[in-house]
Parts: structure tokens; sequence; C-alpha cells
């Protein structure tokens, strides 16, 4: 199968080269317990920079973890504000491009409660290990039952704070059109155990990989219908 081709390029540029806004800008948010300049977000960062034909994608650090803090994230909620700010910063700088909103783990959450402000215009939210279930075990769906932007959820299979049964069981509530791609054998931030990749005869970049296609396959579909 072929891989998708990143979302603007069909469209991004004219007859005479001149770049038609079309290339999206991310807004992408770091889980609770590690900041933007953790491995794991640059390596992400750098993938869906590339497979979205990103005009930018930006990262930040919120402020409870900012200047090399280890504070513990407050909820969710107390951190809308801070984000939207980053948000609304981003779309000035590029006015004209699509908002991809993404986040990691609390991130993603984060992102959703942006998506749904009356001011935020969000083309699509790419949640990469959304945490369904709280601190005490049960399912926090209203969010994702109030987003009306398009949404893609990237789990592992093994994630503890996501279990599928749960989240399908949501997406069909939902008034959003959704998708799910799966990362086989893994977890929470989808880390696949030796065994298990080498039982399936293939590596985590491979399967990282196949996640970044679905994700730029997705967006693609997203952008078409605006």
């Amino acid at each position: 199968m072929d891989s998708p081709s990143p979302p603007s390029k069909r469209r991004r540029k004219n007859e005479c080269g001149d770049d038609t806004s079309s290339s999206p800008v991310v807004v992408f948010a770091h889980g609770a317990g590690a900041p933007s300049s953790s491995d794991w977000m640059i390596k992400w960062k750098d993938m869906l920079g590339k497979a979205l034909d990103a005009v930018e994608v930006v990262t930040f650090d919120y402020p409870y973890i900012a200047g090399g803090k280890r504070k513990a994230p407050p909820k969710a909620e107390k951190l809308v504000e801070f984000h939207t700010d980053v948000v609304k910063r981003a779309v000035a700088k590029f006015p004209g491009h699509p908002l991809i909103l993404a986040g990691k783990s609390m991130g993603s959450r984060v992102s959703c409660m942006v998506a749904c402000k009356e001011d935020i215009a969000a083309s699509a939210v790419l949640c990469l290990g959304y945490p369904l279930k709280g601190m005490n075990g049960a399912v926090r769906d209203e969010l994702l039952l109030q987003i009306t932007v398009p949404i893609m959820f990237v789990q592992g299979s093994k994630d503890g704070l996501c279990p599928l049964d749960k989240l399908e069981a949501v997406r069909k509530k939902m008034k959003s059109l959704s998708e799910l791609h799966l990362i086989d054998g893994g977890d929470h931030s989808f880390k696949i155990g030796k065994k298990h990749l080498q039982t399936m005869g293939t590596t985590q970049d491979e399967m990282e990989g196949l996640a970044v296609q679905a994700i730029a396959a997705f967006i693609s579909k997203s952008l078409g219908e605006r």
C-alpha cells in the first residue's frame, strides 16, 4: 500500500510556486510528566512536521514545568487559558494556515478543551495516548462528547489509561468524526516490548511510521473537507 502524500503538498503551491497557505500550523502540547524538550516530544515533533508538511510545529511548556521546574501538574482545566494564548499567537503568526491541535496524554485533553472554545477554529485534533481514565479509574468522556472538530486517537494497545473497549463506546456516542490508529503492543508512550516486536517481525520505528502515515491520511481528509 502506498504511503499517503502529505496533506498539503498537492495544493501547497500554484503554478508560480507561491505558497497558497494550505500547509497546517500544528500546536503540539506535552504530557504531564515531561516537557517539550524531552526526547519523545522532539522525535514526534519532527515526524509530525515532515508527515503533515507543516509550516511549523509549535511546542511549548506549561508554566508548572517550564524552566526546569518539576511541580505536580494542575488540573487540565487550569491549563486551558495558557494553552489558548499559545494557539492564538501561532494563528496570528501564520494567518490563513489550517490549525491542527496535537497533544501527548494530558496535552491531548487540554487540546480538546481548547478546540471546544468558540474563538478557536481548529481543523482537527490529534490525540497521542489519550488518557480516557482518570486517577480514580472513572471514564472521562464528557469532553469528547462535546467536541465537534475531527479528532484522531493514536493509542498503544497496552495503554492502561485508555481501555480500548471504553474508547470505542465513547467514539460511538461522539458528535465529531473520529478515527483510531492502534499501535499493537504499545504502552502509553507507544513503547513496544522487544519480544513483541520480534514476534511481529517489525521494529519500533516501523510501527511508529505506520502511525504517522495514518495521521497524515486523516489530516489530509480533514483539511480536504474544510
